[in-house]
C-alpha cells in the first residue's frame, strides 16, 4: 500500500463576507431556494469561527455498536468585525425601517438569507464557502468613549446556518487545495447563492 505525503495549506487570512436574502414562500412565509438578486458584500471581517451542533445517537444491537446515526445540523459562524452595513444588519434582525426612516427593533420575524465568506491559505489557494440557510441568532454592539489614542470598536454576530437539502448539507464551498475550479473568480461564485454543481455551473458559464 502506497503511502502519500500531503503538504497542509497554512490559512492566510478571512476575507469579505456575502449576504443575499431568501425570497420566503408568499403563503407560509418559510425559506426557499429562491433569493433576491442583490448580493452585498461587506469588507472589515476580523475573526470568523465556525461551531458544529450536528448531534448523534450510537445505535446498539447485539450487544455491540451497531451504528452512529446523525441526527439534525446547524453550523454556528461567530463573526466579529470592524463594523457591519447598517441596512442590511437591520434587515437580518427583521427590523421595521419605515420610509420616513424610522426604525423600531424588537420582536419581528428575522429572515432566512444566505451567507458567504472568503478563507485565503499562504500558498495561494483559497476557499469560498456559501451557507445558504441562514437566520441572525445575535449581534452585540458595544462603544466605548475616545480617547487619546484610537481604540478599536468591533461588533460581533453569531449567524445560525442549517441544512439546507435532503442530504443534510449545510455548506457549499470551493477548495483550490482540494480541486481548482477553472475560469472561477470570487465575484463568478458570489455573484449568487451556489447550492448545487448546477450552480456552480451556471455561475461559469455566465448565466
Amino acid at each position: 500500500m502506497a503511502i502519500t505525503k500531503k503538504h497542509v495549506p497554512l490559512k492566510e487570512t478571512i476575507g469579505d463576507q456575502y449576504v443575499c436574502f431568501d425570497v420566503p414562500d408568499a403563503t407560509t412565509g418559510e425559506w426557499t431556494t429562491t433569493y433576491e438578486t442583490e448580493v452585498v458584500e461587506i469588507d472589515g471581517v476580523k475573526t470568523s469561527e465556525i461551531t458544529d451542533n450536528t448531534s448523534s445517537t450510537d445505535v446498539y444491537g447485539s450487544g455491540k455498536l451497531h451504528d452512529t446515526v446523525r441526527g439534525k445540523g446547524s453550523y454556528d459562524i461567530s463573526v466579529t468585525t470592524l463594523g457591519f452595513d447598517a441596512a442590511t444588519l437591520a434587515k437580518m434582525r427583521g427590523d421595521d425601517v419605515d420610509e420616513g426612516g424610522l426604525i423600531r427593533k424588537g420582536t419581528g420575524k428575522r429572515p432566512y438569507f444566505a451567507y458567504g465568506r472568503v478563507v485565503a491559505y499562504t500558498d495561494g489557494g483559497i476557499r469560498y464557502d456559501w451557507y445558504p440557510k441562514c437566520k441572525l441568532i445575535e449581534n452585540s454592539d458595544s462603544t466605548n468613549t475616545s480617547e487619546e489614542t484610537y481604540s478599536e470598536q468591533t461588533d460581533d454576530l453569531t449567524i445560525r446556518a442549517y441544512e439546507y437539502d435532503g442530504d443534510k448539507n449545510i455548506v457549499a464551498s470551493v477548495d483550490t487545495s482540494i480541486q481548482t475550479v477553472e475560469g472561477l473568480t470570487e465575484a463568478k461564485f458570489f455573484s449568487k447563492p451556489i447550492l448545487t454543481p448546477a450552480d456552480l455551473a451556471s455561475v461559469l458559464s455566465g448565466e
